[in-house]
């Protein structure tokens, strides 16, 4: 590696050519990194105390072997993001300019033939600055001042735009562009290819611009290393195709998290979001994977984008498929894409029907919506997706589906009709975050003719205002304000209509009757208010009930066949032997039993699912499994924390790291509690092993 600092300027001018390889990201610079070195160049060319600005390093390796004749243009590993930038504001700059303006030794002509493009070449070889696919086409044609391509770049083109404005708001004063333009320095450091790891160093690179992604790492781990033929034919064939799949913007902001679906799939463990690109590493470098090639890798990974970008992202073409996938995309489960890729790769390998998968697609929107309106914690739903297809027959695919469902424990479960209904007649539906989307689920259930539920405004039949008029009062009687505030916001008052404004706080009866009322409304969710004399807490109630007898359909649970199901169930553990708290007698010590009786009562606490069970030599506390043990002593009560030393959040430095050690009990922490005093911080250290159990902890 060598390394010398260069003005910017110089450097491009001596520079033959400089090509972004494929295996780089796309140009990503967005308004603000690019009004960031607009302000540098501003400040630097109107400061002369200023004498130079430097804006970062520009890594590059030549393509081949240079002679005399000709030099061999340089592969740039890091700083695409700056040369980009800045050739996009030279360009403007040089349109700024008139054909004879000449200030501080820049000119139109200089511009352009000193630090855009190498004057006596043809073809590719004119342009200064290659870039990949996306953004290729877009700056050449900026720099011919020619035809945009059919589908532009949009950074390309967005921040020409933006130069161009603040070009014009300098009012011919290009000074200070000039002289800041004249300042900027870089790192020029040219890698040995024999000599010189590239991907290390990428990796390293601590650029002063946009954060890589860790798409951007992964793209560059999988093609930076292969010999230019095979790098070339996988970019064309599988990783060129997903960008486009994807869109500009999408790929920007959609493929981390596609990454870390189809790591969580194929791996079976949840990486962080920060993580993906380390995961990514480790599954790549797995025996399996290397025997199966790099090749085998990037076509697997190109086939369940695609099945992600069918259901994420709206390109699915089976219509019954679409709806149900942009009715998930609504209810938000992004944590169910796991799972639904396998459910998707099956779906293309035919081993799932379309119909069977759109069943499929419906069973999981609705465990989630029914979860939501019962307001069961959803930290547990990451784990339960992740792991979702260790559980099927692909035999019995939609059986086991079911039957997997149905025996999930707890906190894990799938409401049931009875659960579900009681939860959505008194819930607050009005303040539930996608309330439009259970509205046109219920109003669209069955149709054929789907009604625009966009177009329409949600109703509150007895009106929101406080101040009721005495028509309402006198319908909903002497109680009027507790049933306002007990009814108000729950699904037998909540409607939809076209004529919100002028139904106002207007009686039952006007809006009944009026036009556009509930009597002439072509609405499933006003069927039968046109019939009605009034409305009150009778009333409310009776069309909470009818609506929720139909939600049940609308977000059907899975049902079996006992006897199948008993074939599903899991296998119950021998007997074992019966003990109590009789057989501890340090817990029968008047001295210890008030602390263990409350810590016993907290931890139940917890959660509905928090079981306890007596061992032979310790109180066993867990949801799915142990996630706390409690070893009763004569001065103290000794715990086992189930989880990880590394992972456990404790500013007293009360935790022992047990791991390795024998010890009675589950897990790597050991703690202690010896007075109730010490209890809520002890609570504290307990609830962050059942939260990590839970789902919680750390898989953000």
């Amino acid at each position: 590696m060598k390394a010398t600092e260069a003005k910017l300027l110089g450097f491009l001018q001596k520079s033959p050519q400089f090509i972004i390889p494929i295996y780089q990201r796309a140009y990503s610079w967005t308004d603000k990194q690019c009004r960031q070195l607009w302000d540098d160049i501003i400040r630097a060319g109107s400061n002369e105390a200023i004498s130079v600005h430097f804006i970062g390093s520009i890594v590059y390796v030549e393509q081949g072997l240079s002679q005399v004749s000709h030099r061999a243009p340089l592969l740039v590993i890091d700083g695409q993001q700056r040369l980009t930038t800045v050739s996009l504001l030279l360009e403007a700059l040089a349109r700024a300019f008139g054909e004879t303006d000449f200030i501080d030794d820049f000119s139109a002509a200089k511009i352009r033939y000193y630090w855009l493009t190498n004057l006596h070449e043809e073809g590719d070889r004119y342009f200064k600055l290659l870039l990949s696919q996306t953004d290729n086409g877009s700056l050449k044609a900026l720099i011919r001042n020619g035809e945009l391509p059919h589908e532009p770049s949009l950074r390309i083109t967005q921040n020409f735009e933006l130069f161009t404005e603040l070009l014009k708001a300098q009012k011919g004063d290009l000074g200070p562009v000039c002289r800041g333009l004249a300042k900027l320095v870089v790192v020029d450091i040219a890698l040995n290819r024999d000599q010189d790891n590239p991907q290390l160093i990428f990796e390293s690179m601590n650029s002063t611009g946009k954060e890589l992604s860790q798409a951007d790492l992964i793209r560059n781990f999988v093609l930076m290393g292969l010999e230019p033929h095979l790098q070339t034919r996988l970019y064309e064939e599988f990783w060129r195709p997903m960008e486009q799949d994807f869109g500009q913007e999408a790929y920007g902001t959609q493929f981390d998290s596609f990454m870390r679906h189809y790591l969580t799939l194929r791996s079976g463990e949840i990486p962080r979001e920060s993580d993906v690109y380390e995961a990514f590493k480790d599954y790549a470098r797995s025996k399996p994977v290397l025997d199966a090639g790099i090749e085998a890798l990037v076509k697997e990974i190109r086939a369940f984008a695609r099945y992600f970008c069918a259901m994420a992202l709206g390109a699915e073409e089976d219509a019954a498929l679409r709806q149900g996938f942009h009715d998930l995309r609504e209810l938000k489960v992004d944590v169910a894409y796991p799972f639904l890729l396998e459910l998707y790769h099956d779906y293309a390998s035919n081993v799932l029907s379309a119909g069977e998968f759109e069943l499929a697609v419906r069973l999981i929107e609705a465990y989630v919506f029914r979860r939501a309106i019962c307001a069961i914690p959803t930290n547990s739903m990451n784990k339960t997706f992740a792991t979702f297809g260790r559980a099927l027959k692909k035999e019995r695919y939609l059986e086991s589906l079911r039957a997997h469902f149905l025996t999930l424990p707890s906190y894990r479960r799938f409401p049931g009709d009875d659960e579900f209904q009681r939860a959505l007649r008194t819930r607050d539906l009005y303040h539930f975050p996608r309330r439009s989307y259970w509205l046109r689920r219920l109003e669209n259930h069955d149709r054929k003719e789907r009604v625009a539920v966009d177009e329409y405004t949600i109703e509150h039949i007895l009106p929101q205002n406080p101040n009721l008029s005495a028509a309402w009062r006198q319908a909903l009687g002497s109680e009027w304000e507790r049933v306002q505030q007990q009814w108000l916001h729950t699904l037998g008052n909540l409607t939809l209509t076209g004529y919100n404004a002028e139904y106002s706080d207007r009686s039952f009866a006007e809006k009944r009757d009026m036009t556009g009322g509930f009597s002439q409304s072509p609405l499933k969710l006003n069927a039968g208010l046109g019939q009605l004399t009034d409305w009150n807490e009778a009333a409310i109630e009776e069309r909470a009930g009818r609506l929720a007898a139909q939600a049940i359909t609308v977000w059907a649970a899975p049902i079996l066949d006992a006897a199948v199901l008993a074939e599903y169930q899991p296998q119950k553990p021998s007997a074992a032997p019966g003990y109590s708290i009789n057989d501890h007698p340090n817990l029968l010590n008047p001295a210890m039993r008030p602390l263990f009786e409350t810590f016993r009562h907290e931890v139940l606490a917890l959660d509905p699912c928090v079981s306890e069970s007596f061992m032979k030599l310790y109180v066993a506390y867990k949801a799915e499994t142990n996630f706390v043990d409690v070893v009763p002593q004569a001065s103290r009560l000794r715990l086992s924390l189930n989880m990880a030393f590394a992972d456990i959040n404790d500013p007293q430095g009360r935790c022992r790291d047990v791991t390795g050690l024998g010890r009675w009990g589950n897990g790597d922490v050991e703690a202690e509690l010896k007075t109730l005093d010490e209890l809520p911080y002890v609570l504290g250290l307990v609830r962050q092993s059942f939260e990590r159990q839970m789902g919680e902890g750390g898989q953000q």
